[in-house]
Protein backbone atom coordinates (compact mmCIF):
# COMPACT_ATOMS: atom_id res chain seq x y z
CA UNK A 1 0.00 0.00 0.00
CA UNK A 2 1.01 3.53 -1.13
CA UNK A 3 0.20 7.10 -0.54
CA UNK A 4 0.61 9.73 -3.45
CA UNK A 5 0.60 13.44 -3.06
CA UNK A 6 -1.35 15.30 -6.11
CA UNK A 7 -0.91 18.79 -6.73
CA UNK A 8 -2.75 21.44 -9.33
CA UNK A 9 -0.87 24.44 -8.21
CA UNK A 10 -4.25 25.84 -7.78
CA UNK A 11 -4.86 25.34 -4.22
CA UNK A 12 -5.97 21.69 -4.33
CA UNK A 13 -3.42 19.43 -2.65
CA UNK A 14 -5.18 15.62 -2.46
CA UNK A 15 -3.20 13.21 -0.52
CA UNK A 16 -4.46 10.06 -1.47
CA UNK A 17 -3.60 7.92 1.70
CA UNK A 18 -4.12 3.63 1.77
CA UNK A 19 -5.40 1.73 4.31
CA UNK A 20 -2.70 0.45 7.47
CA UNK A 21 -1.63 -3.14 6.50
CA UNK A 22 -2.87 -5.66 8.92
CA UNK A 23 -0.40 -6.39 12.08
CA UNK A 24 0.01 -9.28 14.67
CA UNK A 25 -0.12 -8.61 18.80
CA UNK A 26 2.96 -7.06 20.19
CA UNK A 27 4.06 -10.59 21.66
CA UNK A 28 3.01 -10.11 25.57
CA UNK A 29 1.51 -12.36 27.11
CA UNK A 30 -1.20 -12.72 29.75
CA UNK A 31 -0.28 -13.85 33.42
CA UNK A 32 2.74 -13.02 35.63
CA UNK A 33 6.13 -14.05 35.80
CA UNK A 34 5.95 -17.69 36.36
CA UNK A 35 4.89 -20.19 33.52
CA UNK A 36 1.62 -19.61 32.52
CA UNK A 37 -0.28 -19.84 28.77
CA UNK A 38 1.27 -17.49 26.27
CA UNK A 39 -1.82 -15.57 24.65
CA UNK A 40 -1.31 -13.30 21.48
CA UNK A 41 -3.18 -10.34 21.48
CA UNK A 42 -4.33 -8.65 17.77
CA UNK A 43 -3.49 -5.36 17.25
CA UNK A 44 -6.14 -3.87 14.89
CA UNK A 45 -5.68 0.04 14.12
CA UNK A 46 -8.13 2.32 13.90
CA UNK A 47 -10.43 1.83 10.75
CA UNK A 48 -10.02 4.57 7.62
CA UNK A 49 -13.22 5.68 5.98
CA UNK A 50 -13.34 3.98 2.62
CA UNK A 51 -14.17 6.93 1.04
CA UNK A 52 -11.81 9.10 1.55
CA UNK A 53 -8.90 7.12 2.27
CA UNK A 54 -8.81 4.11 -0.23
CA UNK A 55 -6.79 1.68 -0.94
CA UNK A 56 -3.58 2.50 -3.33
CA UNK A 57 -1.18 -0.05 -4.18
CA UNK A 58 1.42 -0.53 -7.34
CA UNK A 59 -0.58 -3.24 -9.13
CA UNK A 60 -3.39 -0.42 -9.36
CA UNK A 61 -4.05 1.22 -12.58
CA UNK A 62 -3.65 5.01 -13.26
CA UNK A 63 -8.05 4.76 -13.42
CA UNK A 64 -8.18 3.57 -10.12
CA UNK A 65 -5.85 6.41 -8.96
CA UNK A 66 -8.30 8.88 -10.45
CA UNK A 67 -11.27 7.46 -9.30
CA UNK A 68 -10.05 8.06 -5.64
CA UNK A 69 -8.42 11.59 -6.26
CA UNK A 70 -12.18 12.53 -8.17
CA UNK A 71 -13.83 11.02 -4.97
CA UNK A 72 -11.55 13.48 -2.68
CA UNK A 73 -12.01 16.47 -5.15
CA UNK A 74 -15.70 16.60 -6.16
CA UNK A 75 -14.77 16.34 -10.53
CA UNK A 76 -15.27 13.77 -12.63
CA UNK A 77 -12.37 11.15 -13.29
CA UNK A 78 -12.16 11.35 -16.86
CA UNK A 79 -11.76 14.91 -16.88
CA UNK A 80 -8.41 14.07 -14.76
CA UNK A 81 -4.93 14.72 -16.07
CA UNK A 82 -1.78 13.25 -13.87
CA UNK A 83 1.44 14.68 -15.14
CA UNK A 84 5.13 14.18 -14.11
CA UNK A 85 6.79 16.51 -15.76
CA UNK A 86 6.22 15.85 -19.36
CA UNK A 87 5.22 12.38 -19.03
CA UNK A 88 1.62 12.09 -19.15
CA UNK A 89 0.26 8.68 -17.57
CA UNK A 90 -2.69 6.84 -19.60
CA UNK A 91 -5.48 5.51 -17.69
CA UNK A 92 -4.70 1.45 -18.34
CA UNK A 93 -1.01 1.10 -17.18
CA UNK A 94 -0.47 0.37 -13.27
CA UNK A 95 1.62 2.30 -11.18
CA UNK A 96 4.56 0.20 -10.75
CA UNK A 97 5.02 0.02 -14.08
CA UNK A 98 5.77 4.14 -14.22
CA UNK A 99 7.80 3.13 -10.78
CA UNK A 100 5.21 5.29 -8.35
CA UNK A 101 6.32 4.61 -5.00
CA UNK A 102 5.05 5.28 -1.85
CA UNK A 103 4.90 9.52 -1.33
CA UNK A 104 5.10 10.38 -4.81
CA UNK A 105 4.42 13.81 -5.98
CA UNK A 106 2.24 13.91 -9.21
CA UNK A 107 1.04 17.21 -10.97
CA UNK A 108 -2.87 17.44 -11.54
CA UNK A 109 -4.32 19.08 -14.66
CA UNK A 110 -7.83 19.29 -15.38
CA UNK A 111 -9.15 18.87 -19.35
Amino acid sequence: MIEVVCNDRLGKKVRVKCKYPPRTGSGLGLGGAGGGVRVLLPVVPPPLPFFLNGPVSTEDSIRDLKKLIAAQTGTRWDKIVLKKWYTIFKDHVTLGDYEIHDGMNLELYYQ
